[in-house]
């Protein structure tokens, strides 16, 4: 239990998906803009990133590894995700018609998102056995979420900020994440085994 704690609490802040391993920019720079649209996004994230670890855990192990086929490994990942991410969108055309075009077209964007796929190779790659997979993947996903809702929040505050017209918009938003981003680093000292006594 306590190796989870600390494989969880290490990919939610130490080694974050997005501040620390920039992985997952494009939807973390283009659907942060809103409160509202982060956390549907996050929530999108958290559960596509989630299952496709279990499933491409799973599809390594029992068919990929077994019949000596891992070449195929990037291939049938990106299957995997492509096709929980067509599900996303049709319960969320189905039960959130708003969020579903709010995210336009940056929900299509999660199948592309390296964040996903980087968190199910690392999986693969750092060994992790089935439940350090999901602990891995859900540490990852919330550390995603709390990224972009952070700079959500910021962004929204910005909008009503006066900010050097040079500095106006994108300009503005790559310096802020660039802060979060060190602001983030900070983590990286610590050890989370030491901190909760494991």
């Amino acid at each position: 239990m306590a190796e989870l704690v600390v494989i969880f609490i290490g990919a939610a802040l130490i080694n974050n998906v997005v501040l620390m391993q920039f992985l997952g920019i494009c939807p973390y720079l283009g659907v942060s803009r809103t409160l509202s649209m982060a956390k549907g996004m996050g929530a999108a994230v958290i559960f596509v990133m989630g299952i496709s670890s279990m499933v491409t855990w799973m599809l390594h192990h029992y068919v990929l590894d077994r019949f000596g086929i891992e070449y195929l490994q990037t291939v049938a990942f990106i299957l995997v995700i492509a096709s929980l991410v067509q599900f996303v969108e049709m319960v969320m055309l189905r039960y959130s018609p708003a969020l579903y075009r709010a995210l336009g077209v940056y929900l299509p964007l999660i199948t592309t998102n390296c964040a996903i796929m980087g968190v199910a190779l690392l999986n693969i790659r750092d060994g992790y056995g089935f439940i350090e997979t999901i602990a891995h993947a859900v540490g990852s996903g919330l550390g995603f979420v709390l990224a972009i809702i952070l700079f959500a929040g910021i962004r929204e505050r910005l909008d009503r900020a006066r900010v050097p017209e040079p500095l106006c918009g994108t300009p503005i938003a790559l310096v802020v994440a660039a802060l979060l981003s060190m602001a983030f680093m900070g983590f990286s000292g610590f050890a989370v085994a030491d901190m909760f006594g494991l």
